[in-house]
């Protein structure tokens, strides 16, 4: 049993963070529920946003499991650190990911300060990942990481969540050790139809509760309706890559990014090949498309770079070979990694990845454990 600590629990109103609460409860730890409050559509986005429904929800756990319930007021945090890296993302043609931000600057930023700030020892979530303890020990010669000595004091690794249709581990590639010491993931180990049965058997109100699929505690918002209330419409050329053909005008790159298919309105040909994005080009915001496929110019990487490296543990020293993942639901895959004294990585992958748009995170793997992430350039 673990020593019994103060724990403050983020609590989302879905079914996920309540069973997190649940655990810890019957672990014997001090536990208090906080809704972290960080959007209430204010500004009338179309889309579903029920932050009113999930406090409620998040409320009756609360009740049900009779602990403390807080509404944290951090709107401010997020409209700064999340919306806006996002917002400013789309108008410099990236492709953010602000469920990666929001755990590195809010859950496990913002958020965490507070509770410690609050006498909280630890930051409880719903995320499925597994969170290792391993006790110091000096490290062999060669390896990962060079030569260097494990401090002495216990380091902390971070482990894809048993249940692989759900785990989460990709969207916590950007936490540090710091961050990753004062996290708990009650729930790493379980699978979701484990969960749930959890919840139904301590008469949980929201047991049945659908999972969540919007953005990081905005909701159920589709990102063109979002972006188009924030980002001003600039039109372009549509052009096909190949021989440089205008084949119609979008109303803004930052609708866009590379390897979509749908939405395009454009027609394919008489032998039902689909076009597909394929780079955006800013000096005349033309959108460049090609016939999908492997002869598709720009679509299939082989090589590319990374930036804003961050490591849970130590930074990997030198050239070596791990793995990755590039996108939240694709499989890990071989690279060669090679860092840089500048803080940038040069990837070659054993096989072509498609796709990969600048500002998409690149999470990093040793097997199920992760070592961090990057941001393709």
């Amino acid at each position: 049993m673990p020593a019994r600590e103060r724990i403050l629990v983020a609590m989302s109103g879905g079914v996920d963070s309540s069973v997190a609460a649940l655990l810890l409860k019957q672990q014997g730890h001090d536990i208090v529920g906080a809704y972290m409050k960080n959007w209430i559509n204010e500004d009338n986005v179309i889309g579903h946003c029920p932050w009113m429904q999930d406090i409620e929800d998040a409320r009756a756990v609360a009740d049900r499991l009779g602990i403390e319930f807080r509404i944290v007021n951090l709107m401010q945090d997020y409209r700064r650190l999340v919306v806006d890296y996002l917002l400013d993302g789309y108008r410099r043609g990236l492709t953010p990911n602000p469920d990666v931000m929001c755990n590195r600057e809010m859950k496990f930023g913002v958020f965490l300060r507070y509770a410690q700030a609050e006498g909280f020892a630890a930051v409880a979530t719903g995320h499925y990942a597994r969170r290792l303890e391993i006790k110091g020990r000096a490290r062999p010669p060669g390896g990962l990481l060079g030569d260097r000595p494990l401090p002495t004091e216990a380091e902390f690794q971070l482990w894809e969540g048993a249940d692989k249709n759900k785990d989460q581990s990709y969207f916590l590639a950007l936490l540090s050790q710091a961050q990753l010491r004062a996290a708990r993931f009650p729930i790493g180990d379980l699978p979701k139809p484990d969960l749930r049965r959890l919840a139904r058997e301590a008469g949980l109100p929201n047991a049945d509760k659908k999972d969540s699929q919007g953005i990081c505690f905005i909701g159920e918002v589709k990102m063109a309706d979002f972006l188009k209330t924030y980002v001003p419409e600039h039109p372009g050329p549509i052009i096909r890559a190949t021989d440089g053909r205008v084949l119609g005008e979008h109303r803004g790159l930052h609708y866009y990014t590379i390897g979509q298919r749908k939405g395009i309105r454009i027609p394919s040909n008489t032998d039902h090949e689909a076009y597909v994005v394929v780079g955006k080009r800013a000096a005349d915001h033309a959108l460049l498309v090609a016939f999908d496929g492997p002869a598709a110019p720009g679509l299939w990487t082989s090589e590319c770079r990374v930036h804003g490296l961050s490591f849970i543990g130590e930074p990997i020293a030198k050239k070596c070979r791990i793995e990755c993942r590039v996108r939240y639901r694709d499989p890990r895959v071989a690279i060669e990694f090679n860092p840089s004294a500048d803080g940038t990585a040069a990837i070659t992958f054993d096989q072509p990845q498609r796709a990969l748009a600048p500002g998409q995170i690149m999470a990093l793997y040793d097997g199920e454990r992760l070592l961090g992430g990057g941001v393709f350039a």
